[in-house]
């Protein structure tokens, strides 16, 4: 059967692609959950009268795609877990846990659906993971996973991260009482 998509299907097409499938899958999942009409005559004279307006919100989802793409890539979150001897977690990072980092860190929302693991990230360390957020646009995300105290140590040892305001309020302080 000859489907209009009227959204994207991951594997098949995008929006306002005319497509053939098997008829049930048109008649019991397509059809149903509103993701694509019968290309019937009408149907395909409203395709062609809605193509231009299809086409410009593509490109909106490209230009918003990119732009996130360029906040995200290369950029490092702190995932705080609880790490037993020998570096290995209780439990393993989800997708979820990376996309509420990234929410909470950078502030920006990202569905955890878009989000693809290689691996199960069960160790403490530095990792990597992928973003899909258009069709051809992905970001990297870095990773370092690990007990909160131990991540903020070594990050000020390698001057990733600054120290806290108010610690350095105090060296500060502890400085000019010594000067006096």
């Amino acid at each position: 059967m000859k489907v209009i998509l009227l959204q994207e299907l991951k594997g098949r097409g995008v929006e306002g692609d005319v497509i053939e499938v098997a008829d049930g899958f048109a008649n019991n999942f397509l059809l149903p959950q509103k993701v694509a009409v019968k290309a019937t005559k009408g149907n395909l004279k409203q395709l062609e009268m809605r193509r231009h307006n299809i086409a410009k919100r593509e490109e909106t989802r490209t230009a918003t795609a990119n732009q996130l793409k360029e906040t995200l890539d290369g950029t490092t979150v702190q995932i705080d877990a609880r790490v037993g001897e020998e570096g290995q977690l209780f439990g393993s990072v989800t997708a979820q846990m990376i996309a509420d980092a990234v929410k909470e860190q950078l502030g920006v929302e990202i569905d955890r659906r878009l989000i693809d693991l290689k691996v199960q990230i069960k160790t403490a360390g530095e990792h990597e993971a992928t973003v899909a957020l258009h069709r051809d646009i992905k970001a990297t995300i870095k990773m370092i996973v690990g007990d909160p105290e131990a991540i903020a140590a070594a990050a000020a040892a390698a001057g990733i991260i600054e120290e806290a305001p108010e610690q350095e309020a105090a060296e500060e302080e502890a400085a000019e009482e010594a000067a006096e």
